[in-house]
């Protein structure tokens, strides 16, 4: 019984990559040309945003219906406001499409790759991500989406974690919250099966179906924590930041 489930879930994680690629590719050959007759900017963006907040939710629940995940939320309230600066750890792949589910107009800093990759450069586009390739512009950029109300998420670690190895935070994460200064709304995601990890591929899927738990924490005031000069304010919210999530 369990050899069949685990062949099912392969093909479902399958038939749910299948899903994803195919709506990236509806996203960048008809909403995004849609989305250009909105003539304000603003909108056009918040608009953006919103739909694929509501693509994510469908998405999440199809992989929870058709058995690759499952998961619950626990303090979900505390995001349902804008203007939210959510740090998370980053132990899959899902973890983004997850985030992104739950938060209203979602924005996010991504890899530079992303923005030519077929598959993800539609949705990338559509929605205005910040592209880690901006340099320090990246650190006013998510400042200036954060205070015009945009909910931003950011995995300090900057790509996913290798499992049984300690975090390895970067400091760009601590740096937007310093010199914002923007209350970050931690967000610890575990998971009872290694799944999308760091390396591995789609097809490997755990013995049994993992069932992640997104914790949702009450907000923290970096300034009232570091009140020193913004580099040294970073390098320490970096350190606490990596206890924070180690111990969580």
């Amino acid at each position: 019984m369990k050899a069949l489930n685990r062949l099912w879930r392969i093909g479902a994680t399958g038939f749910c990559f299948a899903v994803f690629g195919l709506g990236g590719l509806i996203i960048l050959c008809v909403l995004l040309p849609l989305l250009q007759l909105v003539p304000d900017r603003t909108r056009r963006l918040r608009a953006a945003k919103n739909t694929l907040h509501y693509g994510m939710r469908l998405f999440s629940g199809l992989m929870a219906l058709v058995g690759v995940i499952s998961y619950e939320v626990r303090g979900i309230e505390k995001l349902r406001r804008n203007g939210l600066f959510v740090l998370a750890n980053h132990p899959s792949l899902i973890d983004v499409v997850l985030l992104m589910s739950l938060v209203r107009r979602p924005d996010c800093v991504v890899k530079a790759a992303l923005w030519d990759n077929p598959f993800t450069c539609g949705p990338v586009r559509f929605a205005g991500f910040i592209s880690n390739a901006g340099g320090p512009d990246v650190v006013d950029a998510c400042v200036a989406s954060v205070q015009a109300g945009n909910n931003l998420i950011v995995f300090p670690e900057g790509t996913r974690s290798v499992p049984g190895q300690p975090l390895n935070l970067q400091r760009g994460a601590a740096n937007i919250a310093v010199r914002g200064p923007l209350a970050i709304t931690p967000v610890v995601i575990s998971v009872s099966e290694p799944m999308l990890t760091k390396g591995s591929k789609w097809y490997r899927v755990p013995q049994c179906k993992p069932h992640f738990i997104l914790t949702v924490h009450d907000d923290v005031h970096p300034q009232a924590l570091f009140d020193q000069e913004p580099a040294l304010a970073a390098r320490r919210l970096t350190d606490w930041l990596a206890q924070f999530f180690s111990r969580s």
